[in-house]
């Protein structure tokens, strides 16, 4: 159950900053998000952890990330905040049990939509997806370091880290029958490409654009909650999250990639394998929206989906997606 923010109020005197402030809910996806607006310290954001999804080593080593990431790179990445503790993940307890959070200092701007001119937007969030993949290839990580992996068995298998696709709304008789096939034919190309290191490591694995704040000709890259290791092409596949069939995606296909090889050449068999990273992020997203139906995300976006996936696997299966 989502807590409410009278619920979470109390949390707030773990930080200094917003001790006594009022919360408000502004989002609830993996987790809920709150603004905290404080008279003398300006406006947080509060984020509350869903249940059983993240460990506190795997919250704690994304946060050791997105601090490196800071010091080591110009990025415009959140700032978490230190509680009175000096930690940056808090706990606090409620009816459902203890919960974890982290407060970070509040970014300007809002989403883009799917309708906005988004070629320039790719381009940039393509230089920022090479800059983190750069980054992660050097960075020596802390021995403690803990975080998912997004590979066939943890997305395509019936215990798969957001749920069974099989078991998602609209999937049917009519429709499984190529989801199958997509489902084993994802498992031998991804098996033919490997995990090489120059291919595959630590991403942000959810750059979609609702993550994405912009503020004038700056574009924040917020929400490092699903970060982990997985290929580095999957992180173009993340930012056309449910917007796959739209017929602007060639074009900003093109642009993600005049941004990222800016940054980070790609070898042809590398954008041959996008493709493959996309059908894999369908396949997430459509077990994601079969065990979030709670969401106003997964709901926006429930009816057609199975469909949806079933006709993008129809063309992967036949040849390109976007010839």
């Amino acid at each position: 159950m989502p807590l409410t923010a009278l619920e979470v109020e109390p949390a707030l005197s773990s930080w200094i900053e917003v001790a006594g402030a009022s919360a408000r809910l502004i989002n609830h996806s993996e987790n809920q998000t709150f603004q905290i607006d404080t008279p003398a310290n300006g406006s947080f954001t509060l984020r509350v952890h869903r249940i059983g999804y993240q460990t506190r080593p795997s919250v704690e080593s994304e946060l050791s990330w997105l601090m490196a990431l800071r010091r080591d790179t110009a990025l415009p990445i959140p700032e978490p905040v230190a509680g009175r503790d000096g930690a940056l993940l808090q706990h606090f307890s409620t009816a459902q049990g203890d919960r974890f959070a982290v407060l970070f200092r509040h970014l300007p701007g809002g989403e883009p939509t799917p309708d906005s001119n988004l070629g320039d937007l790719f381009v940039t969030i393509g230089r920022y997806a090479a800059t983190l993949h750069n980054h992660a290839t050097q960075w020596q990580r802390p021995a403690e370091f803990q975080r998912q992996v997004w590979q066939a068995s943890t997305i395509l298998d019936a215990d798969g880290l957001w749920g069974d696709w099989r078991a998602a709304p609209g999937v049917t008789a009519a429709n499984r029958a190529v989801l199958d096939r997509l489902d084993a034919t994802l498992w031998r190309r991804l098996a033919e490409y490997g995990t090489a290191p120059d291919r595959f490591g630590l991403i942000h694995a959810d750059m979609r654009l609702g993550n994405l704040l912009v503020d004038g000709d700056t574009t924040h890259l917020i929400d490092f909650d699903d970060c982990g290791f997985c290929w580095f092409a999957y992180d173009f596949a993340a930012a056309i999250s449910f917007h796959e069939t739209n017929p602007a995606i060639p074009a900003l296909k093109a642009s993600w990639l005049e941004g990222y090889q800016a940054v980070r050449p790609l070898a042809e068999e590398d954008i041959a394998a996008i493709d493959s990273m996309v059908m894999l992020r369908r396949m997430a997203l459509l077990a994601w929206v079969g065990s979030h139906g709670d969401t106003k995300l997964a709901q926006q976006h429930v009816t057609g989906f199975a469909d949806g996936t079933a006709q993008l696997a129809e063309r992967y299966l036949r040849g390109p997606i976007w010839p």
